[in-house]
Formats: structure tokens, sequence, C-alpha cells
């Protein structure tokens, strides 16, 4: 599943993502240069682990698309992958209740 391909880049929003995700008390680490496909974020709360593939809810629809790594990475894997666009659904995703 993972490769030699190419490496992932980070969305504009990611970084503001992460720093919620942590502010709540959640582990992060980037998986970003892993690349071929493979989430960007492993997220760890209250003994659970999520991954998170991180799309940018302010770019136009077609740069919010799954490129066809990661459509095929999500499809082989045997867990759950959620699809973020921004800060409240990372939030929503890990179970932190926000006020927004």
């Amino acid at each position: 599943m993972i490769g030699r391909g190419h490496r992932g880049r980070v969305d504009r929003n990611q970084p503001a993502i992460v720093k919620a995700l942590r502010d709540a008390g959640c582990s992060v680490q980037s998986l970003a240069k892993i690349g071929d496909g493979c989430p960007d974020l492993l997220v760890g709360r209250a003994g659970v682990n999520y991954l998170l593939e991180v799309k940018d809810g302010d770019a136009p629809p077609s740069k919010r698309k799954l490129t066809l790594a990661e459509f095929t990475w999500i499809g082989k894997w045997r867990g759950a992958v959620h699809v973020v666009h921004s800060v409240a659904e990372a939030l929503a995703v890990v179970g932190v209740k926000t006020s927004v």
C-alpha cells in the first residue's frame, strides 16, 4: 500500500486543524511526508486512533476531491479514514464538542 511514489503536500488549513486538535488534548502526528495516498494525520484521543485526510474547505470543489492515490489507499485500508475540510469537522470526528 505504501510505496516510493509521490510525497504528499499539506493543505492550507492543516496547521489550524493540527493546532485545534492539540489544544483539545489530542496527540497529532503528520503523515503527509509518506505520500502515496496515505492520510495526512494520525490523531489520538482517549485511547482511540483516527486517520484524517485533510482537504481545504475554502478551495474550489475540484481541488477538494480525493486524488486517485488517496482514493486507492482508503479503499484498501481495513479501518476508518475520515475526510475533513475544517477545524470543526476534525474536532467532531474525534468527539470534541465545540460551541460553534
